[in-house]
């Protein structure tokens, strides 16, 4: 029932026009006026805000943040340091298929709006009320390119206003392509990559100019969001973004069907460099790039970060991949020997997870996220072992055989059922695997032991290679600079250097009877030092003793001439004498070096008696490309530099290219077959330290293997059996094509007689004929050192300690 009109209205007299039409006619006027209000307001606020909108200097001379870049001296690229890696190029250096890929992606229209797409924030809030959800945006690269160089990230209206505003700005100031530059400079694209030259290097290992399509469009793709879809961090989903972008370009015409169907079969391969993974560099160079980057840090501070300033170091790269390389086979080749320690961890695997991908894979992921490659050895998870075979699995789609029996014999004690449970291979195991040059796998531990070696111009000192440990990731700890060890027989030849200059020849006779200190002697323990496999013999020339590497002749030169005196001696080649103990052992090796230490030192026998200062950095510029800091080393043949008589330095290369030839090194000229090699081994008591020290007449090197909390590295093991090999690895790549190099001119003031050298000062008849048993004062100087002595870690504190690797009563055996 309808409810009845009341009279009263119905009879009143009504306006022209229907009640409707006067309600919108209000309505009307009121969003006139609104609409005034508002373009009086937005103009005011817009003759306010304009003046104040930041000027647009940081563009049209764009200087962005570029890290400090270390080069080897050849220009290859080793390290990066800072928030961000970036690759400037100008508008025309960048290949027109990037180009087209990033307009794809991002803003087809670019080149026909003005800043704002209305087209596109139509149809973008259409799809997202049909989707009810915010599923696509309308930001165009104007707007990124506003947001990016000068506001924040923060979801404001006034940050929204004030990026339109921007946009209008950049649009008035600068063209397209200007703008375009700018944007594919400066956008993020994951793992510190800044703009798409820096990322192409970052996740292909090539410059832009060499992109494909199929590069391009995945690169194009990870704007949207760098974090997941980049492809090192998530392949997958990379790869779904890039088809789109692929279509896209298709649809626009940039790409034809057949450029479209190749591009979209064509596989990704994520490198940065041939040989190394993506996000790395062409090289191992990485303890050479943060030594630079330290040394530099001291000058500039942190500021060094951000200045865009390049170091190019004297390190050429094929000889730092040759060191790298070596290090990594010596290391290798150490550990196989030694007895296997057992997996990494054992996991409980689900039953039948590898008929599973999806499973398996998912289980894979927790182990790699635990466990990380180290170079070419890599995580693997074991299906299955027995004594034939072992079974391991990276991925679903990769399961790996071990069955050959050689290879299976370095791990035989882990597959045995009888192996305690924390050392057995089966199933669940979490192992490294490595490929063998065959192309075949084995299992071996990840080395607790470590090496360094060094290699240098003896010419000025300049670094060629430095390697300072197995895997710099696993600790930066420099070996090379930064390891004080023990040297063993590696420093006897400068003890023999400083008896020449005291009236010794290389035809001195020498005993190699042993020699021993009694407790009342040296005020604390009896002291037997004995020769390496305790053999003896009654008399050789000093030569013969170098060659053999005799301890017993050594202890007897140095007590000849004084251990005060040698360990100022040896201060001549750069060793640090607060670290040379002045007592008799320190011709056995007493003291403590760094590897770049001895290939300094050996440097002054390679260049006729000079001793240079090695040095790493050659020249520093800015990003402009000018030189602001150039090295200008010592170099030999410097009056200044000259530290030892040049008939020492002759004789003592003429001796020492004997021991690479006769002697303890034979090793060295047999593999090379050249005869301008020369060289010492070291080896301390117990095997603690192995070191092998040798050089051409233009290149030094040292290499040098141990553990880092020092441990014997087994009876058999010696400088000769692991430290050489490193170096013959290294010299065998860098010497391929070098000429031989003659041995120098005899110096004037040396007199040869029957094959052996003399200085005119001491010629046969007055020269130190013979050395023979200790007697009486002559043990004055040593006890007087031993009791006076300072302990600093590497010398003797009144006799109750001394340094590692020294023993009195079981003896030292260097080698």
């Amino acid at each position: 029932m309808s409810k009845p009109q009341n009279p009263s209205k119905k009879d009143q007299p009504t306006s022209s026009g229907s009640p409707f039409l006067r309600f919108f006619v209000k309505l009307g006027i009121f969003c006139l006026g609104l609409g005034i209000c508002g373009l009086l307001l937005g103009g005011m606020a817009l003759a306010l805000a304009w003046p104040n909108l930041p000027d647009l200097h940081a563009m049209t001379d764009y200087r962005p943040r570029v890290p400090l870049r270390v080069y080897t001296a050849d220009k290859v690229l080793i390290g990066e340091f800072g928030e961000e890696r970036r690759n400037v190029l100008r508008f025309n250096e960048i290949p027109d298929v990037m180009k087209a890929a990033v307009l794809s992606a991002e803003d087809d229209r670019f080149y026909q709006h003005g800043g704002i797409d209305w087209t596109g924030v139509a149809r973008a809030g259409l799809t997202n009320i049909v989707n009810m959800s915010k599923t696509q945006g309308a930001s165009t690269i104007t707007m990124q390119v506003a947001r990016n160089f000068y506001l924040s990230s923060e979801k404001t209206y006034s940050r929204k206003f004030y990026e339109l505003l921007l946009t209008f700005k950049i649009e008035s100031s600068l063209t397209k392509d200007q703008i375009l530059e700018l944007y594919m400079n400066q956008i993020y694209l994951g793992h510190r990559a800044y703009g798409f030259a820096a990322a192409s290097r970052t996740y292909f290992g090539k410059p832009l100019s060499e992109i494909s399509p199929a590069e391009a469009a995945m690169l194009a793709g990870i704007p949207k969001a760098p974090s997941r879809f980049n492809p090192l961090s998530n392949l997958p989903r990379a790869q779904i973004r890039q088809h789109y972008v692929l279509g896209r370009m298709h649809n626009l015409g940039y790409l034809t069907d057949a450029e479209y169907q190749t591009a979209m079969s064509q596989p990704i391969v994520l490198k940065s460099a041939e040989g190394t993974p993506a996000g790395g560099y062409a090289i191992h160079g990485e303890y050479v790039a943060e030594l630079a980057r330290q040394l530099l840090f001291g000058v500039y501070q942190d500021n060094v970060y951000s200045r865009g300033l390049n170091i190019y170091t004297t390190v050429q790269s094929k000889d730092q991949e040759a060191a790298y390389r070596a290090v990594r086979e010596g290391v290798l080749d150490y550990t196989r020997r030694a007895p296997y320690p057992g997996p990494e961890d054992q996991l409980d695997m689900p039953a039948g997870v590898e008929n599973n991908p999806g499973q398996l894979d998912e289980f894979l992921d927790g182990v790699l996220d635990k466990y990380s490659d180290s170079g070419d050895l890599l995580v693997a998870l074991v299906l299955s072992a027995s004594p034939n075979e072992i079974r391991l699995v990276r991925s679903s789609r990769e399961v790996i055989s071990i069955t050959d029996k050689k290879t299976l014999g370095v791990v035989a004690r882990a597959l045995n059922d009888k192996a305690k449970p924390e050392a057995r291979i089966k199933r669940g195991s979490v192992v490294y695997i490595h490929k063998l040059p065959d192309d075949s796998w084995e299992v071996i531990n990840m080395p607790a032991v470590q090496a360094a070696f060094v290699a240098l111009s003896p010419q000025d000192g300049a670094i060629r290679a430095m390697v300072g440990g197995f895997d710099f990731y696993r600790g930066n700890f420099n070996r090379v600079t930064q390891a004080w060890r023990q040297p063993g027989s590696n420093i006897k030849p400068f003890v023999y250097a400083a008896s020449l200059e005291r009236g010794l020849t290389p035809a001195t006779q020498i005993s190699d009877q042993p020699f021993e200190l009694s407790a009342a002697q040296t005020g604390s323990k009896a002291w037997s030092p004995k020769n390496y496999g305790n053999q003896y013999e009654p008399m050789l020339t000093m030569r013969q003793g170098l060659y053999k590497s005799k301890n017993m002749v050594s202890i007897r030169i140095i007590q000849a001439i004084g251990p005060q005196y040698a360990q100022d001696y040896l201060t001549r080649f750069g060793f640090d004498k607060s670290r040379q103990p002045a007592v008799l052992p320190l011709a056995l090796g007493a003291g403590s070096v760094t590897p770049l230490q001895l290939a300094g030192a050996y440097s002054v026998f390679a260049n006729g008696g000079y001793r240079i200062t090695p040095y790493l950095i050659d020249k520093v510029t800015d990003s402009s490309g000018k030189v602001v800091m150039q090295a200008k080393p010592l170099v030999a043949g410097d009056s200044a530099a000259r530290a030892i008589d040049p008939r020492t330095a002759f004789v003592m290369d003429d001796m020492l290219r004997g021991v690479a030839t006769y002697g303890t090194a034979a090793r060295a000229r047999a593999v090379l077959k050249r005869n301008d090699i020369a060289g010492k081994t070291g080896t301390t008591n117990e095997s603690v330290d192995a070191w092998f020290s040798g050089y051409t007449p233009s290149l030094v090197a040292t290499a040098w293997l141990g553990y880092d909390q020092p441990k014997s590295l087994g009876s058999r093991e010696t400088g000769g059996g692991v430290a050489l090999p490193i170096w013959l690895s290294y010299m065998q790549d860098v010497l391929k094509g070098v000429p031989e190099q003659k041995q120098r001119p005899k110096p004037d003031g040396l007199i040869t007689e029957n094959g052996e050298y003399y200085f005119s000062e001491f010629p046969p008849g007055q020269a130190v004929a013979r050395l023979g048993l200790p007697q009486g004062d002559s043990l004055g100087e040593f006890l007087n050192a031993l009791n006076s002595s300072s302990n600093d870690g590497d010398g003797y504190n009144n006799g109750q300690s001394k340094p590692q690797g020294t023993s009195f009563g079981e003896g030292s055996m260097p080698r």
